[in-house]
């Protein structure tokens, strides 16, 4: 008898027990309003995210479609301006402090003659790259003159002097950039890199193929030290041909060398195209 009480009070519990815990589990009306609420906040937070990056990608695809000029408005032609000014205050640094110093004493202390022997060595390496885009802009006749050019001054100085300009074949600085301006693809906001200087997003990334086509990366595959001292020497040239045009950079600065560089590119690619426009300004070609 006390066993079968026993057994009659565990299933009296065991029942309560099964109850309550089904009401406990049973989601009730506050949960379920809770719930919602949630899923529709995230819902709208998600759809918010989805609207603001459309929106920044619809104002990126704007500015990609811009083609550059000197006579733009700021904010059309330098969105990044904050972002440029900070790296040219990086690349303003490091010229005052070690490119311009050398640079000078190169221009002062090393002949002419060497001088000038080196630069049309480093510019002799680049005739193939030159002749290469000139095809490309379906020139071939040009292409095939500026290939003479690399040919007749390798086998005669290699490439130490110029002896194809007195046959009238004359020296024109290609670069993938220009040829792309040349097609007529924008050439997207200017830019200021890195050790580099003035570029557009066009010419940037031309730069990037324009480097991996330069003759001496494989003329001087295994001698990494000469494919390096041709570079550096190169930099310290330009900026000693650049050295008299400062005086001309009056005022701010960056500013005007972001005017000067979209101004020339500008004159370059309507030259090629044979509709420059007298009212273009340039510079002369020591600053390229």
């Amino acid at each position: 008898m006390r066993q079968s009480c026993i057994w009659l009070a565990s299933f009296v519990c065991l029942g309560m027990s099964s109850s309550l815990y089904a009401n406990d589990t049973q989601p009730s009306d506050d949960t379920i309003t809770t719930t919602e609420v949630a899923t529709e906040s995230s819902f709208a937070t998600t759809t918010k995210t989805t609207r603001q990056l459309r929106q920044h990608l619809k104002v990126l695809s704007n500015e990609l479609k811009v083609d550059a000029n000197a006579a733009q408005p700021e904010h059309i032609k330098d969105p990044f301006q904050s972002f440029n000014r900070k790296i040219y205050s990086f690349n303003d640094f490091l010229d005052r402090h070690a490119l311009r110093p050398i640079a000078l004493q190169y221009k002062t202390k090393v002949p002419q003659e060497v001088q000038g022997a080196y630069e049309n060595f480093h510019g002799n390496l680049g005739e193939p790259w030159n002749a290469t885009n000139q095809v490309v802009q379906g020139k071939p006749m040009k292409a095939l003159k500026t290939f003479g050019r690399f040919t007749l001054n390798t086998l005669t100085t290699l490439g130490l002097g110029d002896p194809a300009r007195r046959l009238d074949l004359q020296h024109e600085g290609e670069s993938l950039g220009t040829t792309l301006g040349y097609y007529g693809v924008p050439s997207g906001p200017y830019l200021m890199l890195p050790f580099y200087g003035p570029s557009t997003l066009r010419d940037g990334l031309g730069t990037i193929v324009d480097s991996q086509a330069q003759v001496q990366r494989y003329a001087f595959d295994d001698y990494p030290g000469l494919y390096w001292g041709d570079l550096s020497l190169a930099a310290i040239d330009l900026r000693s041909n650049l050295i008299d045009m400062e005086s001309g950079l009056q005022g701010d600065r960056y500013s005007a060398i972001r005017d000067i560089y979209l101004q020339r590119k500008k004159f370059i690619i309507a030259e090629k195209k044979g509709t420059e426009d007298q009212d273009v300004s340039f510079v002369s070609d020591a600053t390229e």
